[in-house]
């Protein structure tokens, strides 16, 4: 990363010669290449969590609870697992790439423990590198954290939506009752066993954002920061029936500057802004560098449409589809849920929270 100043600029903007010229012999203006194959694996495509803005929801609860339809169900079978990494090594052999990062993916994935164990086993023999997983959590177990990280697990994702009491009503099992505490209490146990770090991310709703300030002490006072970073993602119009009010004014990234520092403060690490790339698994409209495969074995461009009838891209078997039949079909991050009225608003509120986390890393040192 490079910071600017007036004097490295022409009056329009433009990089004056002398700062291209430096910028360009420290690389930092040609992008870094694919060094490994992102593979996302949806292990299972059940979930034992009834959050009503989930992407994979089909519909609401009709009854108003917290039983939302959802995707069709899939489970990974060996089966399949033999033809996802044989489709892996066809596209690594392609793309000229010897190194295999995989994303254990749901649904839930340890609603199928025994399918995220056999894969990460098995793809050690086809250059696995690293893995980590996307969970709510409510699973783990100290035994089942332990052999992960044996089989290279490296970090989780888990989610909080907000403190105690609005996560405990918005964050729900579908049987009924909230998941906070067994979520912190797990992370908790499991680091006291294995080296694994966590990836908190912060939903940020109208339903929330009062408690976001609470919610970060309490984390800091129950987990240990050093292991984990944290991000606040506001939650967007995703749900079928669902419908996030915040709008991206100078209010709101005034808050998320407040907590991005609080975080800090606290000794989480906190993503800093970064050029834009495209995404390994779907930026490139051919799989070049990454896929998702939903646990039947079907791709998807994205984790969004994964599972969804109409959105399938190829198989692990047959390889991907004519681009004549998948153009239409592929969506990259955030495509499908984007409003195009509010991207502009959008994008200014995401340059006024980046900048001033630049201003507090460079006022601290941490620049």
């Amino acid at each position: 990363m490079a910071r600017l100043g007036a004097h490295h600029l022409t009056a329009d903007g433009a990089l004056r010669p002398g700062t291209e010229r430096r910028l360009r012999e420290r690389g930092l203006l040609s992008a870094v290449p694919d060094r490994a194959y992102s593979l996302t694996v949806l292990t299972s495509t059940d979930c034992n969590l009834g959050c009503g803005y989930c992407f994979q929801n089909t519909g609401q609860d009709p009854h108003g609870g917290a039983r939302p339809p959802r995707i069709a169900h899939a489970r990974l079978t060996s089966q399949t697992i033999t033809s996802i990494l044989a489709f892996a090594g066809r596209q690594m052999a392609a793309a000229g790439l010897d190194e295999l990062r995989i994303l254990l993916f749901g649904g839930e994935p340890l609603l199928n423990p025994r399918g995220c164990l056999e894969l990460l086993s098995r793809a050690a023999d086809h250059g696995l590198s690293s893995a980590w997983m996307i969970s709510n959590l409510t699973l783990l177990t100290p035994p089942l954290a332990r052999r992960l990280e044996d089989l290279g697990l490296r970090s989780i994702q888990v989610t909080f939506d907000g403190d105690r009491d609005d996560h405990d009503r918005i964050r729900v099992r579908r049987s009924r009752g909230g998941t906070f505490d067994t979520i912190a209490g797990n992370i908790v146990r499991a680091s006291q066993v294995t080296s694994i770090r966590w990836i908190l991310r912060v939903n940020v709703s109208h339903h929330n954002h009062p408690g976001i300030d609470s919610l970060i002490d309490r984390l800091g006072a129950a987990l240990d920061p050093s292991r984990c970073s944290i991000y606040f993602a506001p939650v967007g119009d995703v749900g079928v029936g669902y419908a996030n009010d915040l709008r991206h004014t100078g209010e709101l990234s005034a808050r998320f500057t407040r907590w991005q520092r609080a975080a800090l403060d606290r000794g989480f690490t906190v993503s800093r802004p970064r050029a834009y790339v495209p995404c390994a698994t779907c930026g490139h409209g051919d799989g070049r560098y990454g896929a998702v495969v939903n646990a039947d074995g079907t791709l998807a461009s994205c984790w969004e449409t994964a599972g969804k009838p109409g959105w399938e891209v190829g198989t692990v078997g047959e390889g991907y589809l004519p681009a004549a039949r998948t153009r239409e079909r592929w969506i990259s991050c955030g495509d499908m849920y984007r409003h195009h009225e509010d991207e502009r608003a959008l994008a200014s509120f995401r340059d006024t929270v980046d900048a001033a986390l630049l201003d507090y890393l460079d006022e601290t040192g941490r620049l």
